[in-house]
């Protein structure tokens, strides 16, 4: 016999599905059981597009009534592109419905359940809250910062080198881990870059999938002096859009010159370390951008480290050792004189890729992973 759990395990499954076409929006996923049969499923598939729960409504046709279904947010209670799904399964005849956890956005906030409870229907909240939390993470960091996900993404060797002491990094991880990294390319919004990045290694930046069509992240570049190339590979916008984040005083002529090319320029003022990246980030987030990639050097890392920007790491970490006192390692920065200055950390998943791990770790902070 299933159980809730089961139900919600496979609705979370079919919000997975999605991951990376939803962006600004939530994964979600809903199954509709009624005597112990499955008679519905649906996953919201794409912004703008039908919720996971009218599709699971119009799969099960007329066995919603006194029927139970399973989502893995809260319906929501607000016309947006699409009508309210509270209001749709409250003329649905549901007899209960099971959700895994409340959505942060203000427009709802428990008011869908609310709305579903006061018109007479079993309500229950919390099966696999936290598996569910954990899938939409970076909608939940949005809805509550009005800031990107942010992601520092780099691979090393196990001594904890990203490149030797003359910048030589190709290739620390193998095949499989670089496939992976294409994969995580598809799923965010915007991909960040130093421009230093740019001047040594012409980087296109772009989403690269074996057997179909990846989706390219918005490049994203950090150039206080606009030094970006007008011939760079991300100064050509035809494959994706670029955006370069400047200072307020950088050369308006460079500027136009970018401008005429496609780019996107956004100024901000400098900080004591360089361009101030909260406000970068909160420019960045009103050009839709929810879900934000760092593929920085050491610097670019310190940057975000410093101003506790990171959300999350992915670490890629190869079966190789560099030794030298002059290997480039991920982070710069001003160094610590004790161990207990150290930023805190917390592992989330390890897997294995090809012949490397992957390693997913979190600032260590009362919330989501406690």
């Amino acid at each position: 016999m299933k159980t809730d759990q089961d139900y919600m395990q496979l609705a979370l499954q079919l919000a997975a599905s999605a991951r990376g076409n939803t962006n600004p929006n939530p994964l979600v996923g809903a199954v509709i059981v009624k005597d112990g049969v499955i008679v519905g499923t649906g996953l919201h598939r794409k912004a703008g597009e039908p919720h996971a729960e009218v599709h699971a409504v119009n799969m099960a046709g007329e066995h919603t009534k006194d029927a139970t279904i399973y989502v893995t947010l809260e319906p929501c209670s607000h016309y947006g592109k699409t009508p309210p799904c509270a209001k749709l399964l409250k003329e649905s005849g549901f007899k209960r419905v099971v959700v895994a956890t409340e959505d942060p956005n203000p427009e709802v906030a428990g008011r869908g359940i609310r709305l579903l409870r006061e018109a007479g229907i079993e309500v229950e909240v919390g099966i696999l809250q936290e598996e569910a939390q954990k899938l939409n993470e970076r909608f939940i960091h949005n809805m509550l910062t009005e800031r990107p996900f942010v992601v520092a993404k780099f691979a090393m060797t196990l001594d904890g080198k990203i490149a030797t002491y003359n910048g030589h990094s190709q290739w620390i991880t193998g095949e499989e881990a670089r496939t992976d990294v294409h994969e995580l390319r598809h799923e965010v919004d915007g991909i960040l870059v130093g421009v230093q990045t740019v001047l040594n290694d012409n980087p296109k930046l772009t989403t690269r999938l074996k057997g179909r069509q990846g989706r390219n992240p918005i490049r994203v570049v950090l150039d206080s002096t606009l030094k970006t190339p007008l011939d760079a590979h991300i100064a050509d916008t035809t494959e994706a859009r670029t955006i370069i984040v400047t200072s307020l005083d950088s050369d308006e002529e460079k500027t136009q010159q970018l401008v005429r090319n496609g780019v996107e320029v956004i100024r901000v003022e400098k900080d004591t370390t360089g361009l101030n990246i909260e406000d970068m980030l909160k420019a960045l987030y009103k050009k839709g951008i929810t879900h934000l990639l760092v593929e920085g050097g050491g610097n670019v890392n310190a940057s975000f480290l410093r101003g506790g920007f990171i959300d999350q790491y992915m670490v890629y970490v190869a079966p190789k050792v560099l030794g030298g006192k002059n290997s480039i390692t991920p982070f710069t920065g001003s160094d610590v004189e004790t161990i207990d200055l150290a930023s805190l950390l917390e592992f989330g998943e390890v897997t294995r890729i090809g012949e490397d791990l992957r390693i997913l770790a979190y600032p260590k902070k009362a919330g989501l992973h406690e």
